[in-house]
């Protein structure tokens, strides 16, 4: 891999809800608002070749990378890797934000959600994911996931011990640049 372009999906209609969402078989899509950033996204790609698109389980995320590719979406090889799924949340499934801040902000980063996986785990798995990327044959790669994996990926990148700091708005649909190195930085630090 020469270039990993990673982008979180275009704003969902859980985002708008304020509505936790971390199973694949409920996500209910993007937004007319998370549609129009999708295809400011494909014309911020016009001009980059994209070998490979990878995307998480969700709909969203798949969503948004077909309008991010436009027409040549059919001509672009599509992997769905389920590592780079948003955080699987558990109980905490379909409820509000305020809800699902407030258990973080009581628990710490090895605690599971109820009936779901805990920070670290969701870290471990994203690792995996960004070290599979990184040894990817294709030149460029256009991924679209979760808000929490690009985040976690910007900040391990740089260095930071905290995977949810200095970082930590990520704007829907923008893209975030990486190369071999960086990945392959952001996965260690992310396995620590």
């Amino acid at each position: 891999m020469r270039l990993l372009l990673l982008a979180r999906h275009g704003q969902s209609l859980f985002n708008v809800a304020g509505v936790v969402n971390g199973d694949p078989s409920l996500d209910r899509g993007l937004s007319d608002a998370g549609r129009a950033a999708a295809e400011g996204l494909a014309r911020q790609l016009a001009g980059i070749g994209i070998d490979l698109c990878v995307t998480s389980r969700f709909p969203r995320a798949q969503e948004t990378a077909r309008l991010a590719l436009g027409p040549r979406a059919a001509a672009v090889a599509h992997v769905v890797d389920e590592d780079l799924d948003d955080v699987r949340v558990g109980d905490l499934e379909g409820k509000s934000l305020d809800d699902y801040r407030a258990w973080k902000h009581g628990h710490s980063r090895a605690e599971r959600f109820p009936g779901g996986e805990s920070l670290d785990e969701t870290a471990a798995r994203y690792a995996a994911a960004f070290a599979r990327l990184a040894e990817r044959p294709e030149d460029t790669i256009l991924c679209i996931c979760h808000e929490i994996p690009v985040r976690y990926a910007v900040n391990a990148a740089a260095g930071s011990e905290d995977p949810d700091r200095p970082f930590h708005d990520v704007a829907n649909a923008t893209p975030y640049l990486f190369d071999e190195a960086a990945l392959g930085r952001a996965a260690a630090r992310l396995r620590q």
